[in-house]
């Protein structure tokens, strides 16, 4: 059999070409904003994960051209061999210390994170625990781990715990959750997961690429919010969402930094981040420190959104986060949908399975602590006048 006959046969993007209905990789012409000009013609956009809206702030934008006009354009290796900067240490000391961890580890990516860790932690014999409704670089770090991958449904903790009592004693467990699950815009039960995580001897990772910068005590996340950071073992996170640049990382122990840094395959065999991206995520970090107003004005401006569209007559996915999905249920009204409201000026994110349940489609919209109640009430009126009008 040709190794290419899969790709043949592989048709949905080309039917959904042929509808008129793909909506992927819409080129944008302008910086990532509330407006951008995408394809020639303005947008709002409600479909960014720059929940802080760091990606303009000029203090930021200034530090990445400092460093790549002072420390160039890369670093040509690996942190283990000559790829460390001062800054890499300054951003890890500093990320540790905001999240009230002990040391911290950036890796080149978020989803590389996700693949470093838990690939370096669960090893042959072990056990790793996941919500179903996880990011898929959590499950591909299961895949590249030796341990065995249980799943329980989303947020449904009596499967939890009856995955955790028929585990041997013997063996290691590590329950993985997101924090803010980024399509429902949800949050885990935390607090559940980290009693049955002391009830059954589990260490417990939280995902929080969501949260970091959105929830919790000026932005520290989904452990400060519910104020269990003392009983969250290991928080991995991106920089490429609230922290406006690229990369990521986890917070945890000293000791567990260590033993990442030197068995993690994806740490030890990619190059390290730009000095560029490192600049920009260790100013995002600091803007963050020094304005804890920012991710509350994110929140009033979410809960003003959903205020509008439940006043409109639209069904949204509750959360209390800047995620606010629009059921829209079928995949091809979804994709429809999402077209008319793109050629509306409004772009958002339509969300099909597996992403989501069949039949419980979504288009997902996001907030920015810059948007302005006045875009907000654009926003709104599109989406009702193209949801609602058949």
């Amino acid at each position: 059999m040709d190794l290419f006959e899969k790709c043949r046969n592989y048709t949905l993007a080309r039917q959904y070409r042929e509808l008129g209905i793909y909506p992927y990789f819409h080129a944008l012409e302008s910086r990532q904003d509330v407006e951008v000009i995408m394809e020639g013609k303005r947008r709002i956009m409600l479909g960014s994960n720059n929940y802080l809206g760091l990606t303009t702030e000029p203090e930021v934008v200034e530090a990445g051209i400092r460093a790549f006009e002072t420390l160039g354009t890369g670093c040509s290796g690996s942190r283990f061999l000559n790829g460390t900067l001062q800054m890499h240490l300054e951003l890890e000391q500093e990320l540790a210390a905001f999240v009230h961890k002990e040391g911290a580890v950036t890796f080149s990516t978020g989803f590389q994170s996700n693949l470093g860790i838990i690939s370096a932690l669960v090893g042959r014999g072990d056990y790793v625990i996941c919500d179903r409704e996880n990011h898929a670089s959590i499950y591909d770090g299961c895949k590249l781990s030796y341990g065995k991958m249980m799943r329980y449904k989303h947020n449904d903790m009596e499967e939890l715990e009856s995955i955790l009592s028929r585990i041997p004693e013997t063996a290691g467990r590590l329950i993985v959750t997101d924090g803010v699950f980024s399509m429902g815009g949800d949050i885990a039960k935390l607090p559940e997961i980290c009693a049955l995580a002391e009830t059954y001897g589990a260490r417990v990772m939280v995902d929080d690429a969501h949260g970091l910068g959105v929830i919790g005590e000026g932005g520290r996340g989904t452990a400060s919010y519910f104020g269990l950071e003392d009983k969250v073992d290991v928080i991995m996170g991106t920089f490429s969402k609230s922290l406006a640049s690229l990369g990521g990382y986890m917070a945890a122990s000293e000791e567990v930094c260590d033993y990442v840094r030197h068995n993690s395959r994806p740490f030890i065999f990619s190059a390290s981040i730009p000095p560029s991206a490192c600049a920009t995520a260790l100013a995002a970090l600091r803007y963050l420190k020094a304005h804890p107003e920012r991710p509350r004005r994110l929140l009033e401006l979410a809960a003003y959104a959903r205020k509008g569209f439940k006043a409109a007559g639209l069904q949204i996915r509750e959360s209390d986060t800047p995620i606010v999905p629009i059921f829209t249920y079928d995949p091809v009204r979804t994709l429809e949908k999402n077209k008319e409201l793109y050629e509306a000026g409004l772009y958002v994110n339509p969300v099909l399975p597996p992403a989501c349940a069949p039949g419980e489609c979504l288009l997902r919209t996001s907030y920015m602590a810059t948007h302005t109640e006045a875009l907000i009430d654009e926003a709104v009126e599109i989406a009702a006048r193209v949801l609602l009008g058949d």
